[in-house]
């Protein structure tokens, strides 16, 4: 009985799956690995995951996901826009400093810009780390368009379910991929740790809320989702505020969208700079000069490669 109940869940997921593929014909659906034991009959196979399969960790707190959309640590859910091409502080405290690059196209008619997360510059102790998604025009799930670098070196994952790496330093680092391609969970001891994702625009989503992607680019981005493990009453940043001891929302509540501002507030001049105006970042450094070392490091990447390949982090 026990058989004919699994095999009955895999025939129904499966005639999901055929459904919305025959409804969706232009859209290649997303490949993921059953790992869960409790089912035999679909245990470590490739299934299509249909549209309904959402990224739940876009709807908890310390999400950051699409056009951003934030929720805060507090459960509430804003949006903060910014401007393309420019970096912005998410969270800033003592010894943890995270900003990020935000890419996008202008839309006349609105009179701002749509913008994505493309990439993280990430500071703690004496430590600098970057993520990012690499530009691509043709989306394909299969091909890795991640870029990973520790203290300017790059890091090369090979392309396989539940492959780690982790640094030799203290606190320990440690990048674990949780799908062959495009997806990592990142924990740094006793800090933080980060789910990342890099996704396209949809030509589906693009026609539905009038983005304009063109096949030169599709906008490949990140999808994020922060959970912190020593943040001070006193940290700051777009996200990082709403962990604050003394935080009270600053969104409009009851609107359909309620925005974020302070664009000036969390702006700052580099992927790796800790000078944005709420800046709390101190770090743990040995010398004087260390805390100056990465202030004037950038990360960019190329449409061509894979893995890291075609990203440059230099002063």
């Amino acid at each position: 009985m026990a058989r004919l109940r699994l095999g009955g869940f895999c025939i129904a997921f499966l005639f999901l799956v055929a459904v919305v593929a025959e409804a969706t014909p232009a859209e290649k659906p997303k490949k993921v690995k059953c790992q869960d034991k409790q089912y035999p009959l679909c245990y470590h196979k490739d299934l299509y995951c249909p549209d309904s399969c959402a990224r739940t960790y876009c709807d908890k707190p310390g999400a950051v996901c699409q056009d951003p959309r934030f929720i805060g640590g507090d459960g509430i859910t804003f949006y903060f826009h910014g401007k393309k091409d420019r970096d912005f502080c998410l969270v800033s405290d003592s010894n943890l400093h995270i900003n990020a690059h935000f890419i996008g196209k202008r839309n006349a008619n609105m009179g701002r810009d749509f913008t994505w997360v493309q990439s993280l510059g990430i500071l703690f102790d004496n430590h600098h780390l970057y993520i990012g998604a690499q530009k691509t025009a043709t989306w394909d799930d299969a091909t890795d368009r991640l870029a990973l670098t520790f203290d300017g070196e790059p890091i090369y994952l090979h392309e396989s379910q539940g492959v780690e790496w982790q640094s030799t330093t203290s606190p320990t680092v440690t990048i674990t991929r949780s799908h062959a391609t495009n997806n990592v969970v990142i924990e740094v001891e006793d800090n933080f740790r980060i789910k990342a994702e890099v996704v396209p625009i949809t030509q589906k989503d693009s026609m539905i809320h009038k983005y304009g992607i063109t096949e030169e680019d599709c906008f490949a981005h990140l999808d994020l989702s922060f959970k912190f493990y020593s943040l001070s009453g006193d940290v700051s940043g777009v996200l990082g505020q709403t962990y604050a001891s003394n935080y009270v929302s600053r969104v409009k509540m009851g609107v359909q969208m309620p925005v974020m501002g302070g664009e000036k507030e969390f702006s700052t001049s580099g992927l790796f700079a800790a000078d944005c105006p709420v800046a709390r970042f101190i770090g743990k450094t040995n010398s004087a000069s260390d805390s100056l070392e990465f202030d004037d490091m950038s990360c960019v990447s190329g449409i061509s490669g894979r893995g890291v390949t075609g990203v440059v982090c230099k002063r």
